[in-house]
């Protein structure tokens, strides 16, 4: 009672005096996570990507061709190019120099009004902006007209107006940020991941050339690349068997839209098509993704048609005929995008769709009736995948069909949990009948689920679809999760919301890790960027004084804990296997949800994925050996 009166005294008064409004970028510092993504690393390394988006839309516009990003000892980070620089003249209408408007308020930029910028990456204006609000110091430089200019902020807010500090070389900007550590915690840059995308953004720029040095440790390395696209090709099939020597490049300018595009086809048979739009990877495809695979499929059908390479009693090659075994980077720039969602993950444009279309399939058959010998291997490729797709159709519909999913006798037999809920339910991956038996005795039968896998599944990555639809496991791992696999694929059947893999923390156990993540990769994608893929950490050892136990999930922890407990009667037990552990054991260690560790597997950085699943699964060996010589120092638990 004294509730509801409460509350409609509270409605009562809401009035104008109630009305909460955010000057500045306030709203940036309230709600960082709608601007950056996040306040963790990933929130983090966006505050550097936004200052060298505007480097590169500088270089897009023809104005830049150098651009440096330092990481200090201090954790600030520089980012400066040989660019314009940002104006500093006053603005008509504020009467504020032009570069404390950048720097100070949200979507005002050169970018709007589409006469500075004809294609931008930075497509809202709030980059810089932003960058600022979030930085406890920064300190911006610009050159200009043979003067140097410059001027500091804290949290957003100038400590002085805009003043001449000396002469300029040339021109461009200079940014100097230190994260706000209130909003971000720690600063921890990791330079490997950030050089991942600047050496993207130069793949995507040809010829514009980005430094990058941290002196926290004194890495640096510098990315250029005269191909561009091209060059992006030739590294992604880096350690393949190429069909043809050097990849398809093609790229026209269709009514202000510049459309780039290389591809190469290699002897296996994965798909490799990366796709961006203003140098944003436009990881859910798109507009210019529909338009290229519209484009190839039809050119190489009529292709094949016209020189009698496809018989006339044989049916047309369809989408993943022409496109298994292909790497391929096409790249759009545009006035004006429009992206689907808030992380750009897709883009919209319909009438992208019809350049693309147009331009990749002038070009393209220009080139193969250039090429005719690249163009009959690359047709050939197509027919035996089109055969192995016509072999795999069968097995695909015994795992697609209800009656299979209902009828189906799965290895080892799953035992299934009782709750319908998908969200409320979890099916463990498990390595062995041994395991397996262990998991079914110690889980919760209300929600968890349990498949044992007998020995090794297939490799993925060598194989045609017709053996990997034949495939006893694969298809019984399919049958179980019931949303379909490849291009049919749909997470909105999934029977688990959760699919951990479990298995043993010995070489075996790493290789089936693999073998697994290297299927779900390649054919159950949505699953891993939706979230429902988890890798169960169980412990490595136990260890008992007395009548207390702890257990340790790595020789790091074990160390600590034994110079704990020096002195003491110590009974130290190393699982090597799952089937080690009784069922109780494996509850309390593994399975129960109030104690164990899940590690979620993501798909943070599709190219390096793609590299680190080929170099590992491939058939190439020396890239493996080297990967493993490289990386077997630091490696402890590998999961990928």
């Amino acid at each position: 009672m004294t509730q509801d009166t409460t509350l409609n005294k509270l409605n009562s008064e809401y009035n104008a005096q109630d009305i909460h409004v955010l000057e500045g970028l306030e709203p940036v510092r309230l709600r960082p996570g709608m601007y950056i993504g996040s306040t963790d690393q990933l929130g983090l390394h966006h505050l550097v990507y936004e200052l060298v988006y505007n480097s590169v839309d500088e270089a897009m516009g023809g104005y830049c061709d150098r651009t440096e990003v330092i990481i200090h000892k201090d954790s600030s980070v520089t980012v400066s190019d040989n660019g314009r620089g940002i104006p500093v003249d006053i603005h008509p209408v504020t009467n504020t120099s032009a570069l404390e408007i950048v720097m100070t308020r949200l979507h005002a930029g050169a970018k709007f009004g589409g006469l500075i910028y004809r294609v931008s990456s930075g497509l809202h204006g709030v980059g810089a902006s932003v960058v600022n609000a979030l930085s406890s110091r920064l300190r911006v430089e610009v050159g200009r007209q043979g003067k140097l200019y410059c001027q500091e902020y804290h949290k957003g807010v100038p400590t002085k107006h805009v003043e001449i500090i000396g002469e300029a070389e040339g021109t461009g900007t200079s940014t100097t940020f230190l994260a706000d550590k209130e909003i971000f915690g720690t600063l921890d840059y990791n330079f490997d991941i950030i050089c991942q995308r600047l050496r993207e953004l130069a793949y995507l720029n040809k010829k514009l050339e980005i430094s990058f040095r941290d002196e926290r440790d004194n890495r640096e390395t510098a990315f250029y690349f005269e191909g561009g696209v091209a060059s992006f090709v030739h590294r992604l099939n880096k350690n393949r068997t190429v069909l043809h020597p050097q990849p398809i490049y093609l790229t026209k300018t269709t009514d202000s839209t510049v459309i780039e595009l290389a591809m190469q086809y290699n002897d296996g048979f994965a798909e490799t098509t990366l796709s961006f739009a203003n140098c944003v990877n436009t990881t859910d495809g798109g507009s210019h993704l529909t338009g290229f695979r519209s484009a190839l499929t039809r050119v190489l059908n009529d292709y094949a048609r016209k020189n009698k390479l496809l018989k006339d009693n044989e049916p047309n090659f369809v989408g993943e005929d022409v496109r298994d075994g292909l790497t391929a980077i096409i790249s759009v720039k545009l006035p004006e995008p429009q992206f689907e969602g808030q992380t750009k993950a897709k883009l919209g444009n319909p009438e992208v769709k019809g350049q693309v279309e147009a331009a990749v399939g002038d070009g393209l058959s220009y080139h193969l009736e250039q090429h005719p010998v690249a163009a009959k291997t690359i047709i050939g490729k197509c027919l035996i995948v089109a055969k192995a797709r016509e072999a795999a159709h069968k097995a695909r519909d015994l795992i697609l069909k209800k009656s299979a999913f209902e009828a189906a006798t799965l290895p080892g037999k799953l035992a299934n949990c009782s709750e319908k809920d998908p969200s409320l339910c979890e099916l463990y991956l498990v390595e062995g009948d041994s395991a397996g038996g262990s998991a079914k005795q110690g889980r919760d039968r209300n929600f968890q689920a349990i498949l044992p896998l007998r020995g090794k599944i297939l490799n993925v990555e060598k194989a045609t679809k017709d053996r990997i639809f034949q495939h006893e496991e694969i298809r019984a791992i399919a049958t179980a999760l019931r949303a379909g696999i490849d291009d049919q694929l749909d997470p909105s059947k999934l029977r688990y919301h959760r699919i951990i893999i479990m298995t043993d923390a010995d070489v075996d156990g790493s290789h089936i890790r693999t073998l697994l993540l290297t299927f779900f990769y390649r054919h159950l994608l949505s699953l891993i960027s939706q979230g429902y893929l988890f890798i169960a950490q169980p412990p490595l050892y136990r260890i008992q004084t007395g009548k207390r136990q702890y257990w340790l999930y790595s020789e790091t922890e074990k160390e600590v804990k034994l110079r704990e407990l020096k002195g003491s009667k110590l009974e130290i037990q190393r699982y090597k296997g799952l089937g080690e552990m009784s069922p109780t054991q494996l509850w309390e260690t593994t399975m129960n949800p109030a104690t164990r560790t899940l590690l979620k597997v993501t798909v943070e950085d599709a190219m390096a994925a793609d590299r680190v699943f080929h170099i590992l699964m491939g058939s190439e060996v020396a890239p493996r050996k080297a990967f493993i010589q490289a990386h077997a120092r630091s490696v402890r638990n590998l999961d990928i």
